[in-house]
């Protein structure tokens, strides 16, 4: 049988030790009667209340993983929200982890493929619970918002029960989401691997901190802008 301990605890990034994170962990399923209902009502929180930014991915800059920075903010990027969701159940006694894989979304802009200068998104991330014996894969990605502004649809939906990935398609049968690589499971987060590979395949973009310093704040988030 799987030991599932290392997937409870608290770190630096997955910081439910933080009284904000229990807190919050603690109001979002308060009254719920099992690892069900309480997986959900996770999910939906952070996919709908912290807000889709990829601008905050940047792995030289550790404080952007930490599960407590993104509930502060009310804003991340897949993997920080990933960590947050997983943050959020182990903090109410559900085993959790982080997924990362490498994905193309077929539906970005032409200006996030030239920003980025590729169509790949290397180290992709969403969340694993161990539900009911099994572990279910979580990705609450994009919020309301940005999936209705950026055409992200169907959006990913969770029953308790099932996984709730991006789809290989959207709903007129066109290619959404295609799962090009797998990085694994993780119960922590390796920044210097994700740094490595960042430096590698975002040479253009990783490394013109210019950008990240003239837009970082921004509200909208260039992944749903001219589409």
């Amino acid at each position: 049988m799987e030991d599932l301990e290392q997937y409870l605890q608290p770190s630096k990034f997955f910081n439910f030790d933080n009284k904000y994170v229990k807190e919050k962990a603690l109001e979002i399923t308060k009254g719920l009667k099992n690892d069900k209902e309480r997986a959900v009502a996770l999910f939906y929180f952070v996919r709908d209340k912290i807000k889709y930014n990829m601008l905050t991915y940047l792995p030289k800059f550790p404080s952007n993983f930490k599960a407590s920075t993104t509930l502060r903010r009310r804003h991340g990027f897949c993997l920080s929200k990933a960590i947050l969701l997983a943050t959020l159940a182990r903090a109410v006694g559900i085993p959790a982890r982080v997924h990362v894989v490498d994905i193309i979304n077929h539906k970005i802009s032409q200006r996030v493929i030239d920003l980025m200068g590729t169509k790949a998104f290397y180290g992709h991330g969403y969340g694993e619970l161990y539900i009911n014996g099994k572990w279910l894969s979580l990705s609450p990605n994009f919020d309301k918002e940005s999936a209705l502004k950026g055409g992200f649809l169907p959006m990913t939906e969770f029953n308790g029960e099932d996984d709730a990935l991006f789809p290989h398609y959207d709903e007129d049968g066109n290619l959404f989401v295609e799962y090009i690589g797998d990085r694994g499971s993780h119960a922590d987060i390796d920044l210097e691997e994700i740094d490595r590979v960042f430096v590698e395949k975002y040479t253009k973009w990783y490394t013109d901190f210019s950008f990240f310093k003239n837009r970082i704040k921004i509200k909208k988030d260039p992944l749903t802008l001219n589409k």
